[in-house]
């Protein structure tokens, strides 16, 4: 079943909405084919900033967009474009953008999916620049070695909503629970669409990982999600999971400045802002494990990053995480110290290891809190996966 939204924001949002991206480009998502790229690449579709528009920008094809537009097809068929994602795991949901696209969009859409090893996927010639064209002969034929019309469907074939403005957004839920590694998305008869968004979670074989294996608990390509936050202006929590070193602000999570701040500021005898306002995000862990060392990363926030930070962990079931988000993570947790509140500096990574940790125990899920606001670029918490012992599940 399909939400369409349309002028005016719903009361409720999808679950998966809080889950990874993972065909954004920043991630390594790419388009391998498309039929058609006349008046707008395929690629658009991975770009992670929000579609925008200019009313009196052309090409010499014709209207700029900001999204896949393909021509009016007058030969038999669909267009349709083959997307491998950057992280290959368990997809909950799909979101398709139709912003700006009022009167040219697909009016409807089909997804499918398949899980390829790399010497199943034919070499596909480089993409470069597409505008203007459409695939030729060979390229489509090379394309249908890989029997993408075959695969199975998540989203079949459903009618899509356009957007008059910035506003345009479908949302699909996936029940299947496979890991994918590649989408065909199909759009009917021709068109386009803004943004592609593919919701979910990395599936990593931990059984490969031996006790002694370091690895990064929270990151996103382990399987690491943000399950919940206070408040996020520019950028989303999940973006200080993301893939290698953060490029911009945008890439990481900043707040608003938080409304309990006193009117006039002071400090406690550890120079560190006494206010009772804070912000805060919840993540789940991509294994449970023993938390040794932490990074926290200010990265390019130099006016606009914390005074302080705090983490904190604890043991979750699946249910129980169910409870905290159905209760916006008001329900009382035992949160245990990881580590107390600590000053940050700007436009700087700050390294903790297991000497400045003060519960060195298996946990499934850790609460960042910000003092009292501000942005950071990344979150790294390395670690050993570990079990949990029967008594804590």
């Amino acid at each position: 079943m399909m939400a369409h939204l349309k002028e005016e924001k719903p009361d409720v949002l999808p679950d998966f909405l809080h889950l990874n991206n993972l065909g954004c480009e920043t991630v390594g998502g790419k388009v391998l084919f498309a039929t058609d790229d006349f008046f707008a690449p395929a690629e658009n579709l991975l770009k992670k900033p929000r579609p925008v528009f200019h009313a009196d920008l052309f090409t010499e094809y014709g209207k700029w967009r900001d999204g896949w537009e393909t021509r009016r097809k007058r030969i038999p068929g669909h267009d349709w474009c083959i997307i491998q994602l950057g992280v290959p795991g368990i997809i909950y949901g799909i979101e398709v953008d139709t912003s700006y696209l009022a009167g040219n969009c697909a009016p409807q859409i089909s997804v499918q999916a398949a899980s390829l090893k790399p010497e199943e996927v034919p070499a596909l010639p480089s993409r470069g620049n597409r505008i203007g064209t459409a695939a030729s002969e060979e390229e489509l034929k090379v394309a249908k070695e890989v029997r993408s019309d075959e695969w199975t469907f998540l989203v079949p074939m459903s009618e899509i909503k356009s957007g008059n403005l910035d506003i345009g957004h479908n949302y699909f839920p996936v029940t299947s629970k496979e890991r994918w590694t590649h989408l065909r998305l199909n759009i009917y008869p021709d068109g386009g669409i803004s943004r592609l968004k593919v919701y979910g979670t990395m599936l990593r074989d931990w059984s490969l990982s031996g006790l002694n294996d370091l690895s990064d608990l929270v990151a996103m390509v382990n399987g690491g999600i943000c399950v919940g936050y206070s408040d996020a202006q520019l950028g989303h929590p999940q973006n200080i999971l993301g893939i290698g070193r953060p490029k911009s602000m945008k890439d990481g999570w900043e707040t608003r400045r938080n409304l309990e701040r006193p009117p006039v500021l002071k400090v406690d005898d550890k120079g560190t802002l006494l206010t009772s306002g804070t912000e805060w995000a919840v993540f789940r862990l991509g294994h449970s494990g023993l938390i040794t060392h932490i990074e926290i990363d200010t990265t390019y926030f130099k006016g606009n990053f914390p005074d302080a930070f705090k983490l904190e962990a604890c043991i979750l079931s699946i249910q129980e995480e169910k409870d905290c988000i159905s209760q916006k993570w008001k329900h009382s947790c035992k949160w245990k110290i990881l580590l107390p509140t600590t000053k940050l500096k700007p436009h700087k990574r700050h390294f903790f290891d297991a000497t400045f940790i003060e519960a060195l125990d298996v946990f499934t899920h850790v609460r960042l809190t910000l003092v009292p606001d501000g942005g950071i670029s990344r979150m790294r918490l390395w670690g050993f996966p570990r079990a949990l012992s029967d008594e804590k599940k």
